[in-house]
C-alpha cells in the first residue's frame, strides 16, 4: 500500500464522520441553508426584487419567488454577464460556466466563490465515501483520467467563461494533479475525435487505475483503445484498472458494451452534477440510489412531474416528498440561481437518508397520444429485453412517427444502434412493446384501443449515434442524445444513418 493510498483512508474516515452529521438529519439541514441563501443574497437586484428581507419561511419563500427556467430568469442572468455586481448573488460570480441549451441557444450559468468549492468537494467526498466503505484506495496510487472538456478559458467583463469540467480542471486537488491525465496540452485539443486520438497515445502504457467521463465518450475512448493494441481489452491493457466514475446519462444502456470493452465487471461511482450545483452522488456500492447533497449551498424544491406545466404548481421541500414519485428538480444555489427549473426529473428511493435516481428530462417525454411516456420507462422496456437475450445496445433514441403511411395507425419509432443486435428484430420489438406497456398504463390503453400500433424498431448503423452528433457539432463534452423527443427533429436527422 502506497502512502497515498493509507493517508486516503484516515481522510476518508474522518469525512465521513462529517457527512454522517447532516445525511440523517437532512431536513434540518434544508431548512438551514434557505435561510442563510435568503440571508445572504437579501440586498441584491434579485432579492430586493422579491422581497428577500421578509421572507421568514418556505411559504414565504414560494409566495414570492415563482419557479422560473433559464429563459425566464435571463433578464438577471443578462445583467450579470455584463458584469454587474449583487445582481443574483452578492459581489460577482467567479465563473460563468458555458453550456449549450436546446431551446435557449448558449447559456451562461453563474458559480460563485461559495459554490465553486461544493463542486470540488462533492467530487472528492464521492471517491471518499467509496474507500471508506470498500477500504480500496490503491487506486490514488495510479494514474487517473478524467475525459472533459477543454479547460481554456475566456473572459466576459471580468469573469472567467469555459465549460464547467474545464473549469473543474483548474481546481483538481494538487494531491491528484500528478497522478492525472491527459496532459494539459491533450485537454485543450478542442476537436473530440482528434483529442481521443491524442489520449489514447499518451495514455496506453500507463497504470491507469480510475476512468471518469460520460459513458458514450469513454466508450469511444475503449474502442480507440482496443483498436491501437491490436485488440485488446481494456484489462489488458490497464492491468490495475479498477474504478469507472459517470455521470451525466443512465449508465444502464451502456452497461453490457463497456464491460464486454473492459473484459470484466468493474466497480463503478454514478454522480450527478451540473453547472448550476453538483446535486448527488452515489455513496454505497450495495445501496440503491445518490446521496442527495443536503449541505451544499442549495435548497431544493419538487413539483410533481404531472403538474409542471399547471398555472399553480404544487411545489414541496425535502420533508414533503414521497417515495417512487416523479419529481420535476428546481434549484435555489449560492450562484444565485432562485426557484430555477433545471430540467430533470427524479424519484426518491429513500427518505432516511434522501436518495435519488435521475429518471429524465421533463422536456424529454412523448405524449403525441396523452401517453406521457417518460425516459425511464423506455430504457426499463429496452433494457429488461435486451439483457434477458444477453444483446448490446450502443445507444437509442425514440420519437412519435403521427404521419404514417396510408392505413397505418401512427406509432412509436425506436432508432436503435446495436453492438450485439437481435436474431429476429420482430419478436424482439414485440417483447419491448410488451415491457413498455407493462410500465406505463396510458401507452397500454393507447395500444388495446388501437389508437396505436405497436412500437416499430430502426436499426442503425455502426457509429450512426456518434456521426450524428459530429453533424449537429456536438460531438464528446457533455453532450448527449436525448432518449425521447416529442417530435421528429433528432430521428429526421438520424435518417441517413438507418442500416439497410
Amino acid at each position: 500500500m502506497g502512502i497515498k493510498s493509507a493517508l486516503s483512508k484516515v481522510f476518508a474516515s474522518f469525512v465521513v464522520k462529517g457527512i454522517d452529521q447532516w445525511k440523517y438529519d437532512a431536513v434540518s439541514a434544508q431548512q438551514g441553508t434557505l435561510l442563510q441563501l435568503i440571508s445572504e443574497a437579501k440586498n441584491t437586484a434579485f432579492g430586493k426584487d422579491h422581497q428577500f428581507a421578509n421572507i421568514k419561511n418556505y411559504a414565504d419563500f414560494k409566495a414570492n419567488v415563482p419557479v422560473r427556467d433559464y429563459e425566464d430568469l435571463k433578464p438577471y442572468i443578462e445583467r450579470v454577464v455584463a458584469g454587474e455586481p449583487d445582481i443574483l448573488w452578492k459581489g460577482k460570480p467567479e465563473y460563468l460556466a458555458k453550456t449549450s441549451g436546446t431551446t435557449s441557444g448558449v447559456k451562461y450559468i453563474p458559480i460563485s466563490k461559495q459554490s465553486m468549492p461544493e463542486h470540488i468537494k462533492a467530487a472528492r467526498n464521492a471517491l471518499l465515501t467509496y474507500i471508506h466503505e470498500t477500504g480500496n484506495a490503491s487506486f490514488v496510487d495510479g494514474k487517473v483520467i478524467f475525459l472533459q472538456g477543454s479547460p481554456l478559458l475566456t473572459q466576459k467583463n471580468g469573469i472567467k467563461v469555459g465549460r464547467l469540467s474545464g473549469i473543474v480542471a483548474h481546481l483538481v486537488p494538487a494531491y491528484l494533479q500528478k497522478n492525472r491525465m491527459p496532459s494539459y496540452e491533450t485537454n485543450c485539443i478542442e476537436d473530440w475525435e482528434q483529442k481521443v486520438d491524442a489520449i489514447v497515445d499518451e495514455t496506453i502504457n500507463a497504470d491507469m487505475r480510475l476512468i471518469s467521463g460520460i459513458p458514450p465518450w469513454v466508450q469511444m475512448y475503449f474502442d480507440k483503445l482496443t483498436e491501437k493494441s491490436g485488440g485488446k481489452q481494456i484489462k489488458d491493457i490497464f492491468k490495475n484498472f479498477q474504478l469507472f466514475v459517470y455521470g451525466g446519462v443512465n449508465f444502464e444502456p451502456y452497461r453490457a458494451k463497456i464491460e464486454a470493452s473492459i473484459g470484466k465487471k468493474i466497480a463503478a461511482i454514478e454522480t450527478y452534477p451540473a453547472s448550476e450545483g453538483f446535486i448527488a452522488y452515489q455513496d454505497s456500492q450495495t445501496e440503491k440510489g445518490l446521496l442527495l447533497l443536503a449541505n451544499a449551498g442549495m435548497f431544493y424544491e419538487f413539483i410533481p412531474s404531472e403538474e409542471f406545466y399547471n398555472e399553480k404548481p404544487t411545489r414541496l421541500s425535502l420533508a414533503e416528498v414521497e417515495l417512487d414519485k416523479n419529481y420535476a428538480l428546481i434549484l435555489n444555489t449560492n450562484a444565485g440561481l432562485w426557484g430555477y427549473s433545471i430540467g430533470d426529473t427524479v424519484k426518491f428511493v429513500s427518505l432516511n437518508p434522501y436518495k435519488i435516481v435521475v429518471t429524465g428530462r421533463i422536456k424529454h417525454f412523448i405524449s403525441a397520444f396523452g401517453e406521457h411516456v417518460i425516459g425511464e420507462e423506455v430504457e426499463y422496456a429496452l433494457l429488461s429485453v435486451a439483457n434477458q437475450e444477453g444483446l448490446e445496445i450502443t445507444e437509442f433514441t425514440v420519437a412519435p412517427q403521427v404521419n404514417p403511411r396510408v392505413g397505418e395507425l401512427p406509432y412509436h419509432e425506436w432508432f436503435v444502434e446495436f453492438a450485439k443486435a437481435p436474431a429476429d428484430l420482430a419478436e424482439f420489438a414485440i417483447k419491448v412493446d410488451k415491457a413498455l406497456q407493462q410500465k406505463n398504463i396510458y401507452y397500454f390503453d393507447l395500444v388495446e384501443g388501437n389508437i396505436l400500433q405497436p412500437l416499430k424498431i430502426t436499426v442503425l448503423q455502426k457509429d450512426a449515434f456518434v456521426n450524428y452528433m459530429k453533424a449537429e457539432g456536438k460531438l464528446g463534452g457533455q453532450n448527449k442524445v436525448p432518449r425521447l423527443s416529442n417530435d421528429r427533429k433528432i430521428a429526421d436527422g438520424l435518417e441517413r444513418y438507418i442500416d439497410n
